[in-house]
């Protein structure tokens, strides 16, 4: 038995740089997850959630999801001061514009309306204390999934409307750059996707939805893709180290510690891994627009978003099989010292179970999120007068600590699925 050197580096810029740092604004944030019925959908603010509590090596940040169906930019408005005040967000991110379109063909009188609208809603924002807000840009309509045959003026109802889209968009941006405020191009991550898809899957692949413009997990995970970009986060979620040669101790940092490592006389390499700090996983089978494995080949989530590289120096095996929980690949031993991304070269990983779990914890408690807001705290502020009534008022406040002390139940529920999680990575030459 001899001892392999192992160098841990966990990255937060790029794989090979060590010592960044993920934006401070993140830190002990309280993030809003706002939008229509898209965000209620509860698929890309989970995803979005998961991944800033699992994959960024963040302790201490905490998500609500405010998401309104059918609301347009003025709804959420008009709600917004009640509404935030349960949570007293710190980051927001906002992606209307789907309804504010008014699915018609574009002309100017929309964009006037709709950056009136934005502006009071950045202007509720910063009145609730809301200190960094991505301002995301609505989505796109589905090529082959809305109003399929026919027409929005004299163009094909997707082409006319995803051109509406765009023009909204346009405006966030320019919203967001007046403002000093940060952007995220959800609209070009889905058209970019999309057109990919169609290229390789052919018109049964829906990218924004059965119905043309609710994305499934597939198209959801393009949304939490372009607001995580948006929010400025890094990928680089760990780096393992491996010198085959070398004889030294073993040291781990940034959420990866190596628990024992081995390696026997003829080059089988195996390290056991305890992980604080996640890599994203996927779920479905890899071709239907219910998985969101499926649109990967279709966007640099993993590259961009989702690092966890393994690198191997001298080796003298020119090619070894990596294991990693059940599944086994070969690589060049060019690959791995060059680095191979776990997350991405791996359908099925070791992590999978135990995100899974945290991903259920995270719905039950954004389902809550949507009765909580939808249908008590929103509605309340509708009965005539209630405004000016100090012990409706005081009953209210009380109302409201009930419902987030079940909240903080249920987040504390979620944070019970963050544990260590424990898994090995073998390396084993093969025969020339």
């Amino acid at each position: 038995m001899r001892l392999v050197r192992l160098v841990v580096l966990a990255t937060l810029a790029l794989a090979t740089t060590a010592g960044a740092e993920q934006p401070p604004f993140l830190s002990s944030a309280r993030v809003a997850v706002i939008g229509d019925s898209i965000t209620e959908q509860r698929l890309y603010s989970k995803y979005v959630e998961c991944w800033l509590l699992a994959c960024s090596g963040i302790p201490d940040v905490e998500v609500m999801q405010f998401g309104w169906s059918g609301e347009k930019a003025d709804g959420f408005a008009w709600r917004a001061i009640n509404d935030l005040a349960v949570f007293h967000p710190t980051v927001a991110t906002l992606c209307y514009g789907m309804n504010d379109g008014g699915y018609q063909p574009w002309k100017p009188e929309i964009g006037e309306t709709y950056d009136a609208n934005m502006r009071k809603v950045l202007d509720r924002l910063k009145e609730s204390g809301v200190k960094t807000v991505v301002v995301g840009s609505p989505g796109a309509v589905d090529t082959n999934f809305f109003r399929p045959g026919q027409s929005l003026g004299n163009q094909p109802a997707h082409v006319a409307y995803n051109d509406t889209l765009a023009h909204l968009r346009d405006i966030d941006k320019q919203l967001a750059a007046e403002k000093n405020l940060r952007f995220a191009d959800v609209h070009a991550a889905m058209i970019d996707a999309m057109r990919k898809a169609n290229e390789a899957r052919g018109p049964q692949y829906d990218v924004c939805g059965g119905d043309g413009f609710h994305p499934g997990p597939n198209g959801q995970l393009l949304m939490a893709y372009a607001f995580l970009k948006g929010l400025g986060v890094d990928g680089g979620i760990a780096e393992i180290g491996v010198d085959a040669k070398a004889a030294a101790a073993t040291r781990a940092t940034a959420g990866q510690t190596v628990a024992a490592n081995s390696a026997t006389a003829d080059g089988h390499i195996t390290l056991d891994i305890e992980s604080r700090r996640w890599p994203f996983c996927f779920d479905g089978d890899g071709t239907a627009s219910s998985s969101t494995r499926s649109i990967l080949p279709f966007v640099p989530f993993n590259d961009d978003l989702n690092r966890y590289v393994l690198k191997v120096r001298n080796l003298e095996s020119p090619r070894v099989v990596v294991t990693w929980g059940t599944e086994a690949k070969m690589f060049t031993r060019e690959q791995l010292e060059k680095g191979i991304n776990l997350a991405a070269e791996f359908s099925r990983t070791p992590l999978d179970e135990p995100f899974a779990a945290l991903s259920a914890a995270v719905a039950d408690k954004q389902a809550y999120e949507t009765m909580m807001i939808k249908q008590l705290v929103t509605d309340f502020q509708k009965i005539p007068g209630i405004g000016n009534d100090a012990e409706a008022q005081a009953a209210v406040k009380v109302l409201n600590d009930r419902l987030m002390r079940r909240w903080k139940q249920l987040e504390a529920k979620v944070r019970e699925r963050l544990v260590p999680v424990k898994h090995s990575i073998t390396i084993a030459p093969l025969a020339r």
